[in-house]
């Protein structure tokens, strides 16, 4: 693609999302048909996906701006379910893709008909991430979800490169591939984690937002790279550098990094999200040119077989992974009793794939055995997923009572409590620094008023909190010598919101408040703190 397609497909990026937000159209789906649109009309030009362009350039940063918003430890604390999906789910998917289109098409060999399993058997980061946080989805389903859209890619793209391999070869030893499969999975994760504790020291030591989020915009190829280079699953190592990242975050960065950071990866994702789905309807020429000399009947038959292998193995998946190990293991029972069946009803059916698998369809060899069929029944694969169960996930999601509409006020009243406690904290930091220290009186009374204000504020939110005083108004700070008090106040001020970022954290490192209730309460402290410095 020339750099002037690249800028015209960033502008109808850009105009498709707002029209579709304005009329409350999912805006991937919106892409993805104006793409198929675009690829029909006479005279469009034909773009063909280069598959260097969206392994190399597009996914790292998506998985890393997706990893670094994940939720630590709900990840953590949800590994069984996301490592059942993302490695368990994958491998059989791709098998039994692999069994149905050799048995289909004959002259496909097996090898060819796993290398189409593994490409059609992850669901989509960035598909599922563009969906599914669209919904109120319970907080453990999206986890869930994220998780292993997180994961998946990294146990796919290695199950395709050891069955690509065999293909082209012409032979096929398993016992070798599954070592080769340990061994990437395992390269990436400590080239992930040697990264990751190299680049937190790194920036410890860095006190320039634009040098750190510079740093962190390259941090996603300085994972992938190296990790390929060695053979090892890129993916993986990104996804681990993005989790070690974000998880210490809130004592590695300042204020002013990370709410920058922030908006520098909300556009990034925003674009390259938007470009990946404009992109994949833009391939249908290029896919559909493959196929002269086929057996329609073959296509057909080979399409659909592949179709329904996808959609049911993750239905007949999803149930006997959540249920069997609590059947098998009373443990795993008393720690986490069973979830009812609409949660994982839902898991099932949100199994959309994207721009991932049509990347590996089109890196697949020239020479490689049945390779147009390949990249057809793809296409075909990723436009059914993500137009039949994308847009009818949020019909399932009500109809199965999935719809958590008291997320949003659950939060507001974990973030009020949180505020509530750390401001409390500020209080009586401030007391005694006051009893301690010489504190210009009219320092002190504008510091105590602006603090007891958020405890106000936290109780109209919460209706009260019991056992709790209301404050009174008190003295305001009244003019009197304003320069010299207003440096003590910014550097008095700068010393409670430490306290209270250390607060904060505490309170978090002992599970009292979640990532999200974190982050929220953090960006307000980082708002107040960036207008200190202006």
């Amino acid at each position: 693609m020339s750099f002037e397609v690249v800028l015209v497909l960033l502008a109808c990026v850009a105009a498709i999302s707002g029209i579709a937000r304005r009329y409350g159209l999912p805006a991937p789906f919106a892409l993805v048909l104006a793409g198929l649109a675009a690829g029909l009309v006479p005279g469009t030009p034909q773009i063909e996906l280069d598959p260097d362009v969206v392994l190399v350039l597009i996914l790292p940063p998506l998985l890393y701006a997706a990893a670094l918003s994940t939720a630590f430890a709900d990840f953590r604390d949800n590994l069984r379910p996301i490592g059942l999906l993302s490695v368990g789910l994958v491998l059989v998917t791709t098998a039994a893709v692999g069994v149905v289109a050799h048995l289909v098409v004959p002259d496909l060999s097996l090898p060819a008909a796993l290398a189409l399993g593994a490409i059609v058997a992850p669901p989509d980061a960035i598909a599922a991430t563009a969906v599914a946080r669209k919904m109120a989805l319970p907080r453990r389903v999206l986890t869930i979800l994220e998780g292993e859209s997180l994961l998946n890619d990294a146990t796919a793209l290695v199950a395709y490169r050891i069955a690509v391999g065999a293909a082209v070869a012409g032979t096929a030893s398993w016992g070798h591939a599954g070592g080769q499969f340990v061994l990437a999975a395992g390269g990436g994760a400590a080239v992930g984690l040697a990264l990751g504790s190299a680049i937190a020291a790194l920036r410890r030591r860095l006190d320039d937002p634009l040098l750190e989020n510079a740093l962190s915009l390259l941090t996603p190829f300085a994972a992938y790279l190296p990790a390929e280079a060695l053979h090892a699953s890129g993916v993986l190592s990104v996804v681990v550098v993005g989790l070690y990242i974000g998880r210490r975050s809130p004592v590695l960065l300042s204020s002013s990094t990370r709410l920058q950071g922030q908006a520098l990866w909300s556009m990034i994702t925003f674009l390259l999200e938007g470009l990946v789905f404009a992109l994949i309807g833009l391939q249908l020429p290029t896919v559909v040119q493959g196929l002269s000399g086929r057996d329609p009947r073959d296509v057909a038959l080979l399409t659909v077989g592949t179709v329904l292998a996808v959609v049911l193995t993750r239905i007949a998946w999803v149930f006997p992974a959540t249920y069997l190990p609590r059947a098998l293991s009373r443990r795993i029972r008393e720690q986490d009793p069973a979830p009812p069946w609409q949660g994982p009803a839902v898991i099932s059916w949100a199994g959309m794939r994207g721009v991932v698998s049509l990347a590996a369809a089109f890196a697949l060899p020239s020479n490689m055995p049945g390779r147009a069929l390949i990249l057809f029944v793809t296409f075909v694969v990723i436009l059914t997923t993500l137009l039949l169960q994308g847009l009818t996930l949020p019909w399932v999601v009500r109809r199965l009572g999935q719809d958590d509409a008291g997320a949003a006020e659950r939060t507001e009243r974990a973030v009020a409590v949180a505020d509530h406690h750390v401001a409390r904290t500020a209080l009586a930091e401030l007391e005694r620094v006051v009893d301690e220290e010489r504190v210009p009186p009219g320092v002190a009374d504008e510091l105590r008023g602006h603090l007891e204000e958020r405890v106000r504020h936290a109780h109209a939110v919460l209706g009260g909190c019991p056992g709790e005083d209301e404050y009174d108004d008190g003295a305001r700070f009244d003019g009197a010598d304003v320069l010299r008090d207003a440096v003590s106040a910014v550097q008095l001020r700068r010393r409670l919101l430490d306290v209270e970022r250390a607060e904060l954290v505490r309170l978090y490192s002992v599970r009292d408040i979640d990532d999200e209730v974190l982050r929220r309460v953090q960006q307000q402290l980082d708002v107040e703190e960036v207008g200190l410095s202006s």
